[in-house]
């Protein structure tokens, strides 16, 4: 049963990293971030943080791969977003 479990968490990790692989990719392309939030990309890479934080404690590879990826892409967005503030 544990194992149907594990399909369900990469699932779910899966589609929400993936969701901001889009986002990245079309910022990165389009390089329009104006209705990207400093504030709301803060908040959630330091979620994201958290939660790949918690995955190594737990030893949760789904939490960990997916969360440092999800990290991966937040943080470019919200570099790039920042770098725009400060032109």
């Amino acid at each position: 049963m544990e194992f149907h479990v594990d399909i369900i968490g990469y699932l779910a990790a899966c589609l929400t990293t993936f969701s901001f692989l889009v986002q990245a990719v079309k910022s990165w392309r389009t390089k329009d971030l104006s209705g990207i939030s400093v504030g709301m990309y803060s908040m959630f890479a330091s979620g994201v943080a958290l939660w790949l934080v918690y995955g190594l404690v737990i030893n949760s590879m789904p939490l960990i791969v997916t969360n440092a990826l999800t990290l991966a892409f937040a943080l470019s967005i919200l570099i790039m977003k920042i770098r725009e503030v400060h032109k």
